[in-house]
């Protein structure tokens, strides 16, 4: 009786007060950093699956799914099908928040992992048109729609979760962490393309050495996805998600209260979106049709051309941190404006021509590409920043990078290379008026 009634006196109440102040500063004390860890695993795994297709579609995908077609239309019927996964993401982060709401995060992580790696491993072992004709074809936009909507469903808020928690003058540097993913994934996956057609001859590599990048991007997701699995599910992590409200909230109820910063959040980062594909899959397109320059030696300029985008993100942080995030976007559209009208003369200008395109191209990408994630997120309210952040970044990818490839090589095959930079420049001043918009409506209110 004695024990019992200690239980329930002052002193077991302080001590119980005592332990959740403890619990409190156990995990207020979780660091940015730490948090940035899995923003760049998890982004890191997602760019290099991406790239691997990317490439594929130009290197494979035509000879061996539409070998009967000529070599630009069998092209641009891959990239019709690389634009799925970018159509599939929105809907795949609705459909997998839901299921976040329902039941769990961690369970909506797993069932993502699954999927995205069932739809990359199926693509590994997918028959070809000459061994299942249509069918063929049919099964890869089924895989692709997958993955789109499986990496919808990967968004785990950690992103949003560095942002809120970054030293208020060290945003720019935080926010470039997540983006330096997109070098490295091009630089790992293009060079594994690039090792496979030294060391395999055309003949061996469009048989079966093309599927070797996929297995390694199914592994590679796999490991990713559980190292962030096991991060978010953590008690110190829940906690903080969600003292930061940092929750899923109704996709429709989002759209209605904060649609206008879902799409100022997209075109925001329109030029750099546009951008990332002019320099990465559009110009190995053209080089395959339309040069006889080795596919090789291209892939090893474009890997030196992501190194020089590493290094402009890491630089983007310090210059963000310096200048503001914003500034630093606008005046890096304003730049990409510029570079937009010199697209058709280096691309046209022979091999320097060309590579000089890449090298510029790719450290403007670097400089923009650092601070295009989640620029004007702030201006959620606090409740849809989860929901809206991952919608404004699927929007972003749709709008500005899902049919850059297939525009671009449509346009400049029947129209001329001067047609890509004025779409380049279309997603300039889509950033431009963006950014603009975006202030005067923070200075009205």
């Amino acid at each position: 009786m004695s024990s019992t009634s200690m239980h329930g006196g002052a002193l077991p109440a302080q001590l119980r007060s005592a332990s959740g102040d403890a619990d409190k500063a156990d995990h207020s004390h979780i660091a940015p950093g730490e948090i940035a860890v899995g923003v760049v695993i998890g982004r890191a795994s997602e760019y290099f699956d991406f790239f691997v297709y990317a490439i594929a579609s130009v290197l494979v995908f035509p000879s061996v799914f539409f070998p009967f077609e000529q070599r630009l239309e069998g092209t641009l019927y891959a990239f019709t099908i690389f634009s799925f996964a970018f159509i599939a993401r929105p809907f795949g982060t609705v459909a997998f928040m839901a299921i976040q709401r329902r039941f769990s995060r961690e369970l909506k992580l797993m069932l993502a992992l699954l999927l995205l790696g069932a739809s990359t491993a199926g693509i590994a072992f997918l028959p070809t048109y000459a061994h299942l004709g249509t069918a063929s074809i049919v099964l890869l936009a089924i895989l692709r729609i997958g993955q789109g909507i499986a990496l919808g469903g990967s968004w785990d808020g950690l992103p949003s979760l560095l942002a809120l928690s970054a030293p208020k003058r060290r945003r720019g540097w935080y926010a470039m962490l997540g983006q330096l993913g997109a070098p490295v994934g091009f630089i790992v996956a293009a060079g594994l393309f690039w090792f496979l057609l030294s060391a395999l001859s055309g003949a061996d590599f469009l048989e079966w050495g093309w599927r070797y990048p996929f297995y390694v991007a199914f592994a590679i997701n796999v490991v990713a996805l559980f190292a962030r699995l096991r991060l978010v599910s953590t008690d110190e992590y829940a906690r903080l998600l969600d003292e930061r409200e940092l929750e899923p909230t109704n996709a429709a109820e989002m759209v209605r209260s904060q649609g206008r910063n879902v799409l100022i959040g997209a075109l925001a980062a329109l030029a750099s979106y546009a951008l990332f594909h002019l320099v990465t899959v559009f110009p190995l397109s053209w080089i395959t049709l339309y040069s006889s320059r080795s596919i090789s030696d291209f892939l090893v300029i474009q890997m030196i051309g992501a190194a020089l985008a590493a290094a402009g993100v890491i630089a983007s942080g310090l210059i963000a941190d310096r200048f503001g995030r914003r500034t630093t976007l606008g005046t890096l559209a304003a730049l990409i404006a510029l570079f937009s009208g010199v697209v058709p003369m280096l691309m046209d200008g022979g091999d320097l021509g060309q590579t000089v395109f890449i090298l510029v191209g790719f450290s403007l990408l670097g400089l923009s590409y650092g601070q295009a994630s989640g620029a004007v997120t702030a201006n959620f309210l606090r409740k849809y920043r989860y929901t809206g952040a991952a919608l404004t970044s699927d929007l972003a990818w749709l709008v500005g990078a899902g049919f850059a490839p297939l525009v671009a090589l449509g346009l400049s095959a029947h129209f001329g290379l001067a047609y890509v930079g004025l779409y380049l420049l279309s997603g300039a001043v889509g950033s431009l008026a963006a950014l603009s918009l975006n202030r005067a409506l923070e200075i009205r209110d």
